[in-house]
């Protein structure tokens, strides 16, 4: 009950962030459309500072033991789920803002924050884990299909600096090279801004949207209730088919903050790249904001779940 208590006020947090982004708007300061250099900034620097960051840790059996237990659930849920949301997809005729909304989380952007509050910051480490591999997946998966783009161009994928870095901090970490303070100290500090950052882009471009519309969009609160409780329940009984809590002596723990991954709000990376695609960002926004706020519920309820569960 504690850890839920804890969920729901950071959750809130983050709501009040997206409430300053909205404000700066509506007081004449800035513009919706401004925001797009914010995105720019969450996608193309300060997630890769979060992701390299988070892996410069102390080489360990332990740590190596749970993030293979990480990476394998992360990839198990990740993998099963996608067909079965392209599936939810064709039969309830969601367009991809829609679908991707419902299929990617806001792993970073929440999660991080999050596990580092609840469970300490050298949990953090499990939580990029997810958000390694889900980055993964955006840049090829997410982009293709809000781009609308055909195939995908191995050159482009593993030229992006994203990619580079997931690369980069793997490598690292196995080959057991920390960097300099100074270098470190800088990507926690950059890396600190994901939350308040991407929760400024959400309420930027909710300032420049019709906030009636948005309460009274009822195909957005079908989307969020996939998201927040549909999905993570398929989820849930994945992990407890798998059988992989028995795996490692901090199973429970590691699985759970997979588990955050899966059931916090939809993407704001979604909005983002819908914003930079060209597609429609304020939709995806919408999603973003209905999925954040109903997630104050949500995700202590769902948390609560899995440790009956598990």
């Amino acid at each position: 009950m504690e850890l839920s208590i804890l969920l729901m006020e950071q959750i809130a947090k983050l709501f009040i962030m997206i409430f300053m982004g909205y404000a700066i708007v509506k007081m004449g300061f800035l513009k919706d459309e401004d925001s797009k250099v914010l995105s720019t900034l969450v996608l193309y620097l300060i997630v890769p500072c979060v992701i390299l960051n988070a892996f410069q840790v102390d080489y360990t059996p332990e740590k190596v033991s749970g993030l293979m237990l990480a990476c394998i659930a992360s990839l198990l849920l990740l993998f099963i789920l996608l067909p079965i949301v392209n599936l939810i997809g064709k039969v309830l005729h969601l367009n991809e803002v829609e679908t991707m909304s419902i299929y990617y989380s806001n792993s970073g952007n929440m999660i991080v924050p999050l596990v580092a509050f609840m469970l300490g910051e050298e949990w953090v480490f499990y939580a990029c884990v997810f958000m390694g591999i889900q980055t993964i997946f955006f840049w090829t998966h997410c982009k293709n299909v809000l781009s609308h783009e055909k195939g995908f161009n191995l050159k482009k994928i593993f030229t992006n600096i994203n990619i580079i870095t997931i690369i980069a901090a793997i490598v690292l970490f196995f080959a057991k090279i920390r960097l300099p303070e100074i270098i470190t100290g800088t990507l926690s500090s950059v890396g600190a801004m994901v939350g308040p950052a991407s929760m400024f882009v959400i309420g930027m471009l909710m300032g420049g949207m019709n906030i009636r519309k948005v309460l009274t969009n009822k195909k957005a609160y079908f989307i969020a209730l996939m998201r927040l409780i549909g999905f993570p329940f398929i989820a849930l009984l994945i992990l407890k088919i798998s059988g992989l809590v028995g795996w490692n002596t901090d199973g429970k723990k590691i699985l759970l903050i997979v588990f955050l991954a899966i059931i916090a709000p939809a993407a704001s990376t979604v909005t983002q790249m819908s914003q930079v695609y060209g597609n429609d960002s304020r939709y995806a926004s919408t999603i973003n904001v209905l999925t954040t706020l109903g997630a104050i519920v949500t995700m202590p309820l769902m948390v609560l779940v899995f440790q009956m569960v598990m």
